[in-house]
């Protein structure tokens, strides 16, 4: 019987302790918080957005970064076994729009109860308040850890589960980045990713908590699109945020300044319809000013500030607006420029890009190509995908196929 350590008790970890405990492995779980999953209770604005019900073709095209190296763990572990092992534990879920899935209460806690009392039931160990300091390996394998309180604990297979460094308030500020590079890996440079993005112009602070709904948000590197979408976006004190936005924070390139991106308020008509449209409403209201006709088009907010934005004086009547006027005009409302200053501090981002490298994992196993018995479970490794319960898939995947080849002798794929 192999004695697993399982370092860290949040998504993946969790779900490491369940299959290797399941699988017949002795398995202790140290957690450095006063209780399990502190980052999967904030999920889904708390009500855990558990999976995502996709096929795993179109689970891959949500994931930017490293989308093969996961296939093995989505075989093995998909959303649909996610979705049977909660409702088998007495956790209900409902699938919602875009296939989102969450606990039928809409209560993270529900999911982090679920899952505790499977390892219970398995004889899984849980060690609270419990910080590894360092990973012990001896002839080139592990054989236990030391804790930061001086206690050592043996065990022949570890599976790093620490998380990244987005969210540190629960427990993510990087142990596992350190570890690993101890041992010899090589982690790649970590960055935010699902963030908020801070613009360099300050007029989305003037909107600041403004929604839009149904637009189009388009990132260009040179005349190469990155990536455009329609949705929601919000304006936020320093720039803009939302759904849009955060998935689009995942495929910005490395240096920002290369980034161009657009807003098209009115994605659902042409710029021939546009103009149309625009025209009419100029002649229907030619004796109002602009700034009082554009309420018809755009929020009330947007459509204050908007003539400044297309070079109009907002205090012209319509019928004085030119053709050249009227174009610009339709032109930036399907194409209003917004320049990335930076991304929000990591610290604020949903999950961390970058992490433990892909190429010196086993995808098969988890298990690292560099030391014996050592495995990567989560947001450890360097791979990240967008937001729609994603991200936590990945967890639950990566830390169920680290979990079953941790406690067996090898993994052969069906």
């Amino acid at each position: 019987m192999h004695k697993v350590l399982v370092i860290g008790g949040g998504a993946a970890g969790m779900m490491a302790a369940i299959f290797a405990s399941r699988t017949g492995a002795a398995v202790t779980v140290l957690e450095r918080n006063e209780k399990l999953g502190k980052k999967v209770y904030i999920t889904g604005k708390g009500r855990c957005n558990v999976t995502n019900d996709c096929t795993l073709d179109e689970f891959l095209r949500e994931v930017p970064r490293n989308p093969r190296f996961l296939y093995s763990a989505l075989s093995y572990f998909g959303p649909q076994q996610m979705m049977t092992l909660l409702e088998d534990g007495g956790c209900p879920v409902v699938v919602q729009r875009g296939r989102r899935v969450f606990p039928a209460t809409e209560k993270a806690s529900d999911v982090t109860r679920t899952l505790e009392k499977i390892m219970r039931e398995n004889g899984v160990r849980i060690v609270y308040g419990a910080r590894v300091a360092e990973i012990l390996t001896r002839d080139g394998a592990v054989c236990g850890v030391a804790l930061q309180d001086g206690r050592v604990l043996e065990g022949d297979r570890v599976i790093l589960a620490t998380g990244g460094l987005s969210c540190p308030l629960t427990g993510s500020t990087g142990d596992g980045y350190r570890m690993a590079e101890t041992l010899g890996h090589t982690v790649t440079p970590r960055s935010a990713v699902l963030s908020a993005v801070e613009t360099v112009e300050r007029w989305p602070g003037e909107l600041m908590g403004l929604s839009l709904r149904n637009v189009t948000l388009t990132l260009k590197r040179g005349k190469k699109t990155l990536y455009a979408d329609m949705g929601e976006m919000l304006f936020t004190h320093f720039g803009i945020s939302g759904p849009l936005v955060l998935t689009m924070s995942c495929h910005l390139p490395e240096q920002l300044s290369d980034a161009q991106v657009s807003l098209n308020l009115k994605p659902g008509l042409t710029r021939e319809q546009l103009d149309a449209r625009l025209q009419r409403d100029f002649d229907e209201h030619s004796r109002k000013l602009l700034r009082s006709v554009l309420p018809g088009l755009l929020p009330a907010r947007l459509a204050e500030m908007f003539p400044e934005r297309c070079g109009v004086d907002g205090d012209k009547i319509c019928a004085q607006i030119t053709r050249e006027e009227r174009e610009r005009i339709a032109g930036t409302m399907q194409a209003l420029p917004l320049t990335i200053r930076a991304l929000a501090p990591i610290e604020e981002a949903i999950v961390t890009r970058g992490g433990v490298s892909v190429k010196e994992i086993d995808p098969s196993t988890m298990e690292s190509k560099r030391v014996s018995g050592l495995y990567f479970a989560g947001e450890v490794i360097d791979v990240d995908a967008h937001t729609g319960g994603y991200n936590l898939q990945i967890a639950w995947a990566t830390g169920a196929l680290a979990g079953t080849c941790a406690a067996e002798e090898g993994f052969t794929e069906e």
